[in-house]
């Protein structure tokens, strides 16, 4: 499994996503971008990241980068949980995890199961609670990996990893 560091050029990735859109980064160069990797849809963990970026809009609003979600249900439960939560984050659905294993933000879920709400995992991997800063040119300038998932990067946290792009 391929893992991305500080410094590396951000791989290049299309998924498909929320608003009927399809996403690639390679769209968003020239502006920064906050990949925001997570388990699961309607988890408890996740609602509360989500539902407090939602909450904190007007500063998501303020940063200088496009926030993209990235988790691996289908657009389907995506546009579910958008609209039951009013969320105001894109959500890409990376169903097979190709672009989470690239990144290298996979785990095996293993004992983790007993303790996570996730229902179904792809191929027993599941995605780690990750947060990933790319730059306009596209460098990875910010990288946080949360293995266990109980807690999550808040609106300040991408405020000071956005603000550190200079």
């Amino acid at each position: 499994m391929a893992k991305v560091n500080v410094g590396d050029t951000a791989p290049d990735f299309e998924l498909p996503g929320t608003a009927a859109t399809t996403y690639r980064l390679s769209d968003y160069r020239s502006r920064n971008v906050v990949l925001a990797f997570y388990p699961g849809d309607a988890t408890r963990v996740c609602t509360k990241q989500f539902c407090s970026y939602r909450d904190e809009g007007d500063r998501i609003d303020q940063l200088d980068a496009e926030v993209l979600g990235i988790s691996p249900q289908s657009v389907e439960s995506h546009e579910r949980w958008t609209k039951e939560q009013e969320l105001n984050v894109p959500l890409l659905a990376d169903e097979d995890l190709a672009v989470s294993k690239l990144y290298g933000v996979t785990g095996w879920l293993g004992p983790l199961a007993r303790l996570t709400e996730l229902k179904e995992a792809p191929d027993g991997r599941y995605v780690m609670r990750s947060i990933f800063v790319i730059d306009a040119e596209g460098v990875v300038r910010y990288r946080h990996v949360s293995r266990s998932g109980h807690s999550y990067q808040s609106v300040s946290d991408l405020e000071q990893a956005v603000a550190a792009l200079g």
